[in-house]
């Protein structure tokens, strides 16, 4: 029988309160600090390809995992979905940095966890130095732009955002609504597991989708007062998506969007299908180490 190589070699792990969460994270390295934030439904260990890689360039490496989601804990939901909110999530972030002894940090974000990216670079433009989005567009840019097209192909965030019935829906056969199985190869075993044991726990579920109400109310709400306001991303940015998914194809160069919330925008297509840090994730270390250098 074949033994899996340990997700995160030469990591540490903790859980660090935040004060109404607690935080599961991973970390290791030394040098400059660089924090990675994954996407739905995926936890920490969707970076364990991309992690070592990092630390082999010489940063330290931080992986927590989101409130709610795989190992970490929030508070229960609230009628404004506030507590589920990016700016909340930002805000735990900035904690689990500050108590690993990092008070400045380079960070990364996909999917879902690009959302929180955005929120920490323009709620704490202090602490990141540079920041990389990937496959991702603003929630308000995304919903400017909802026709057919963009309906159709992401109808989950509307599904998601419905009051109790999602859950239902996924907790009945949470393997078959996320094809956990199918994902094993591409993934890594131990991956993998951790990614089943976090769907299969409805209180995560919850949280999952906790996630996504906030991004169709609070946190749409945050970034309209943010280009209300003219406020903008000061760090220099990297945008990365994915050749082989749909971000493209539905709403044109990224970077042209992106050239309205930041200053100092940069960035190109990964040879990949969405989850680029499981799929190809020597081309993502390489353009964060370089990046990030």
């Amino acid at each position: 029988m074949t033994v899996e190589e340990p997700l995160f070699p030469g990591f540490a792990e903790a859980r660090i309160p935040t004060g109404d969460a607690e935080i599961f994270v991973r970390y290791g390295g030394s040098g400059p600090a660089v924090m990675l934030l994954h996407g739905h439904p995926r936890t920490s260990a969707t970076w364990h390809r991309v992690a070592p890689l990092l630390v082999e360039q010489g940063f330290t490496v931080i992986c927590p995992d989101l409130r709610g989601y795989g190992r970490s804990r929030g508070p229960r939901p609230v009628p404004d979905h506030s507590a589920h909110s990016k700016r909340a999530v930002a805000a735990d972030m900035v904690e689990v940095a500050r108590r690993l002894g990092q008070e400045r940090f380079h960070l990364a974000g996909h999917d879902r966890g690009s959302y929180v990216a955005l929120r920490l670079a323009i709620d704490h433009p202090d602490r990141v130095d540079r920041l990389a989005l990937m496959d991702c567009i603003p929630i308000t840019e995304h919903l400017r732009r909802a026709d057919a097209r963009f309906a159709t192909s992401w109808w989950h965030w509307f599904f998601f955002a419905q009051p109790a019935i999602p859950e239902r829906v996924i907790n009945a056969d949470p393997d078959a609504w996320y094809a956990a199985k199918a994902d094993a190869e591409t993934m890594g075993a131990a991956n993998h597991a951790e990614l089943r044991a976090a769907v299969h726990d409805p209180e995560v579920v919850r949280a999952m989708l906790e996630d996504y109400r906030a991004g169709l109310t609070v946190d749409r709400e945050h970034e309209e007062a943010d280009r209300s306001a003219g406020r903008r991303i000061d760090a220099p940015t990297l945008i990365l998506w994915s050749a082989h998914d749909d971000l493209e194809s539905l709403h044109g160069d990224p970077l042209e969007i992106w050239r309205a919330w930041a200053t100092d925008v940069r960035g190109h297509r990964v040879d990949s299908r969405h989850h680029m840090a499981e799929e190809a994730a020597p081309d993502v270390a390489a353009s964060l180490g370089r990046f990030f250098s």
